[in-house]
């Protein structure tokens, strides 16, 4: 998982937590609804990041763009008072609700007492990040924005597989999950947000669309998992490319040749030469040091660096911020061929 980010240290109270106001037919919500005044005088906890979604055209919109199915099963992160959750149950076969709020999932279940979304809903009390999740076609979310990387990356690494998640967030973090090469905002989330998904920015939600106003602008994006997921060991992907992003306006070969780098891929270098013997790759069964540290020796990494991103390479001269996602893939295609590994 990603180490937090500026985001993740932000304070609380600019994060918008899902409590919504919502209209939905009548038919189906004039039994599952408390009152829509009603929902709303339950006072926002701002120290859980609670600012309460006052719009119902927001709503609307959020709902919609989940294009639910009637017979997916939707996770929902934060269901507040229920506001999105009623028009979720409309559409989907059941909702499974995480809330970490002990007053929010009481007012949820009172929603829909003694109606018949009453057996379709099912809420689970505790922290999204925390806990584990059940199967679902399709995530809604709108999280304290404080848990943003962490949620994005928990929900790409989930199985088995989702259709789609329309998730709210903090405006600049949503930006940084489509940021393109050479753009302010293209950063280590980028590349691995876009390597594992197709993100689409759906609206953007003014502070004004909430009870209390945040302090940010939010916004809401759909993403889409690819399927099957892209044949590359992400661990080690990202572990060049946060090493890559550290400076990421250095040249490849500046950020590689510091003594701590060198050292780190050294390494790397040891161990996987050392697992690739202990699997029958080598030559020999049993670790050899003495064979390990002969191998090193021909060719060192400080000169396989050099050969790879050095003077006369394609690589010389580029940065991180400017290269695409083909262009990572590339090279640590390269690199990995001369028996250099990030993790």
């Amino acid at each position: 998982m990603p180490k937090s980010n500026k985001f993740n240290r932000r304070s609380t109270q600019h994060s918008p937590y899902n409590a919504a106001s919502s209209q939905y037919s009548a038919s189906a919500s004039a039994s599952a609804s408390t009152s829509f005044s009603g929902a709303n005088l339950i006072t926002p906890n701002t120290s859980l990041g609670q600012h309460f979604l006052k719009n119902p055209a927001v709503v609307t919109a959020i709902v919609t763009k989940a294009a639910i199915h009637p017979t997916d099963v939707v996770l929902e992160i934060g269901p507040g008072t229920g506001n999105v959750t009623i028009p979720l149950l409309e559409k989907s076969k059941k909702v499974v609700a995480i809330e970490y709020d002990a007053r929010m999932v009481r007012e949820v279940l009172k929603r829909v007492e003694g109606t018949p979304f009453e057996k379709k809903l099912k809420v689970l009390q505790g922290d999204a990040i925390k806990s584990s999740w059940p199967f679902f076609d399709v995530m809604v979310a709108n999280i304290p924005y404080q848990i943003s990387s962490g949620l994005v990356f928990k929900l790409l690494s989930h199985r088995p597989m989702f259709r789609c998640a329309v998730i709210m967030f903090q405006e600049e973090f949503a930006l940084r999950l489509t940021a393109k090469p050479g753009e302010a905002l293209y950063c280590r989330l980028s590349v691995n947000v876009q390597l594992l998904a197709k993100v689409d920015q759906l609206l953007k939600v003014g502070k004004k669309n909430f009870r209390p106003p945040p302090k940010v602008e939010s916004r809401v994006v759909r993403i889409e998992p690819k399927n099957p997921p892209p044949p590359v060991n992400f661990t080690e992907w990202d572990g060049m490319v946060r090493l890559l992003f550290n400076r990421k306006n250095k040249t490849l070969r500046s950020v590689l040749m510091t003594k701590t780098t060198i050292k780190m891929l050294e390494g790397n270098r040891r161990t996987h030469l050392s697992l690739a013997r202990g699997s029958g790759k080598g030559k020999k069964g049993d670790v050899d040091m003495d064979d390990d540290d002969e191998l090193m020796n021909e060719h060192s990494v400080e000169e396989i660096i050099e050969a790879v991103v050095g003077k006369g390479s394609q690589w010389e001269g580029k940065r991180s911020s400017k290269l695409d996602l083909d262009d990572f893939l590339s090279l640590l295609a390269e690199f990995n061929s001369k028996g250099i590994h990030f993790a």
